[in-house]
């Protein structure tokens, strides 16, 4: 038996292992046949490795809030379609490459519902960035000064989904109209992207500023995307 426990550490087999041990405890092993065994122990790896997978992309997509659909209040009168979220927590809009439009206003819960969605795509294995607007063009800025922005654009565009929250807050400045182009042109047709703003979409093309790399941004986001337009308090079920 001590081997057995030993060759599971080993081999990194840590669900197999705990499933392992509960069997001896129980005396369970005696019960079951071999394939019977087998099947337990092999289901236990694989929701050990899931659960493993989940907490890593959550931890790097840096999510504003520890949110979940099920902590959602869907209530049509305040702008939830809840097919419309039933949906979208299927994640069939990020394996076509759609995107998701939330709008409304302050303290209506665009944050709240844009990290449960965040974290449903982590939880389906997609991987997720999560950005305040702001602190996303700060940070193309600093990647510019230190030459490393060609390997934030890139790592950018491999991820599956992007959140950007509080967009709108500012007006964009040149070169931050350009960083954003790029994220959004590199996902364009092959990956998702969220984005959470105070103002409507039709206030977005003001907010970009300059009229030929608003319309290819907005070209690229409105055509093909999802729309939530919140009202009233926060999304989070009153408990």
């Amino acid at each position: 038996m001590m081997q057995i426990e030993s060759q599971f550490n080993q081999l990194r087999l840590h669900g197999m292992h705990r499933s392992w041990q509960a069997l001896q405890e129980t005396r369970r092993h005696f019960e079951l046949t071999l394939s019977e065994g087998l099947e337990i122990l092999l289901q236990a790896e694989q929701q050990e490795r899931e659960t493993k997978r989940f907490d890593r992309l959550q931890k790097n997509a840096h999510f504003r809030y520890q949110a979940s659909i099920e902590e959602l209040h869907l209530d049509s009168s305040r702008g939830i379609d809840k097919a419309l979220i039933t949906h979208l927590a299927t994640g069939t809009y990020l394996s076509k490459g759609e995107s998701v439009l939330i709008t409304g206003s302050t303290g209506c819960g665009k944050s709240f519902l844009a990290s449960a969605l965040g974290h449903q795509a982590c939880a389906q294995g997609y991987k997720v960035l999560y950005f305040n607007v702001q602190k996303l063009m700060q940070r193309t800025k600093m990647a510019r000064i230190e030459g490393t922005i060609f390997k934030f654009f890139e790592k950018t565009a491999k991820s599956d989904l992007i959140i950007l929250d509080d967009f709108g807050l500012t007006h964009l400045d040149q070169q931050q109209q350009l960083d954003l182009m790029e994220i959004i042109e590199d996902r364009h047709g092959n990956a998702s992207t969220i984005i959470a703003s105070q103002l409507p979409v039709a206030n977005w093309f003001d907010v970009i500023g300059e009229e030929t790399i608003a319309d290819a941004i907005l070209d690229r986001l409105v055509h093909t995307s999802y729309r939530l337009e919140l009202k009233g308090e926060s999304l989070r079920k009153k408990r």
